[in-house]
């Protein structure tokens, strides 16, 4: 992976696309995608920026955003009859924040931003570490610690936020992971299938929530949705369904894998572990570093509004962009020695949860839970060692979203 032509670049990117192993370990090859140029056009119709630098502009400049759908059924080799009549309800999830641009978008973040500052984040931790202490109670020796910790600890953090019972969050897992795959970059329609279905199931749920909520309002975040849009001139009902499904997903989604993904890392660098074990106090940088290390989020993509000129390159209005977060959280040009894993790092924020208006909104909730988990699975068990022999743990079939579909694991 040194000779770096065009070509080579774009059989890179198909790997890291479309290829287990390239989905697994993305990082060799994003090394030399991000040497090659600061600016590429791919074959496969997008330009490609993975250095720092470039990816915080891309994200961050208001010439760049979500644009309006393009025409997905040509993807597919559909016709748009075809693709409306197989998916009625695509469009519909647009209307969540995480699609749409401003005005629409700053109108949507407003209304639940104030639930995800870091002084309310704050005030959770006392919850967060009381339902991670439970779980925590509820480990045997040998553990799955995505299945029984890094799962359900964010599902149940962000369940409670909402008001969605611990019984209806049992019921919908499965289908928000199913549904979460339309994030990905152009998923088989297999799998589009799936998501339609989990987002029929889902809304079908929360709309008996909502109804619920109306009869009966109490302290939670969808009963504050619910009478926002009660006044009907600031949240549809189209816009509710989407905000809270948005919300419920990508709630535990990130967090989980930033937990799955954060234990291998300390795992496979037992002597950062140890350090981080003798130190607690590192444990805010140490976060930081697992969240550069192997990002729970790894790709984001826009649109560019008007032309602009990219390193000398001229790009047309209407172009689709890629950043490659996790190969700009690994820029030499912005961390000292960056293949190395530090605990202790003091560097720049990662670009993990993206950046611009459309940053995580649920950034400071996942990294107070990683916090927590990381501080009380440290103080509960003297040894946590890896319990999945020759094979290293498997990655789940995604890029966009990067985690592990299980992590075995001893405890003592």
């Amino acid at each position: 992976m040194t000779d770096t032509t065009q070509v080579d670049v774009d059989a890179l990117l198909a790997e890291i696309f479309l290829t287990t192993e390239g989905k697994s370990d993305p990082y060799p090859r994003y090394a030399a995608i991000r040497e090659h140029s600061s600016a590429f056009r791919s074959a496969m119709g997008f330009v490609v920026v993975g250095r720092f630098e470039d990816c915080q502009w891309v994200l961050r400049d208001a010439r760049f955003g979500k644009g309006e759908m393009s025409a997905m059924w040509e993807t597919y080799d559909l016709t748009e009859e075809q693709w409306r009549a197989r998916f009625p309800d695509m469009e519909r999830r647009m209307s969540s924040m995480l699609g749409l641009d401003p005005p629409d978008h700053t109108r949507l973040r407003r209304l639940v931003a104030k639930a995800f500052t870091p002084k309310t984040v704050e005030n959770l931790r006392p919850d967060i570490v009381r339902l991670t202490d439970e779980l925590l109670d509820q480990l045997g020796d040998s553990v799955d610690v995505v299945a029984e910790l890094a799962l359900p600890l964010p599902m149940a953090v962000i369940g409670e936020m909402l008001g969605i019972p611990a019984s209806e969050r049992i019921v919908l897992q499965p289908f928000v992971r199913d549904a979460v795959k339309t994030l990905e970059l152009d998923p088989p329609l297999d799998q589009l299938d799936a998501a339609a279905h989990a987002r029929k199931v889902i809304a079908e749920h929360i709309e008996a929530l909502i109804a619920a909520r109306r009869a009966e309002p109490t302290d939670d975040l969808l009963s504050e949705l619910v009478h926002v849009e009660e006044q009907g001139d600031q949240l549809t009902h189209d816009e509710l369904i989407s905000t809270v499904i948005l919300l419920f997903g990508a709630g535990f989604e990130t967090t989980t894998n930033l937990i799955g993904n954060g234990l291998l890392a300390l795992l496979e660098h037992p002597a950062e572990l140890q350090r981080l074990r003798d130190d607690r106090s590192l444990m805010k940088t140490a976060v930081e570093e697992l969240l550069r290390w192997d990002a729970p989020i790894q790709v984001d993509g826009r649109k560019v509004f008007e032309d602009v000129e990219v390193h000398g390159m001229t790009v047309a209005a209407g172009q689709e962009f890629v950043t490659l977060l996790g190969a700009a959280n690994r820029d030499p040009r912005v961390y000292d020695d960056p293949e190395r894993f530090d605990v202790g790092r003091v560097a720049p924020a990662p670009m993990s949860f993206g950046a611009g208006i459309h940053y995580c909104l649920g950034a400071a909730l996942a990294r107070a839970e990683a916090h927590v988990v990381f501080d009380r699975l440290l103080e509960r068990f003297p040894a946590i060692e890896p319990d999945w022999g020759d094979t290293r743990p498997a990655y789940r079939d995604s890029i966009v979203l990067h985690g592990l579909e299980a992590l075995p694991v001893r405890l003592a």
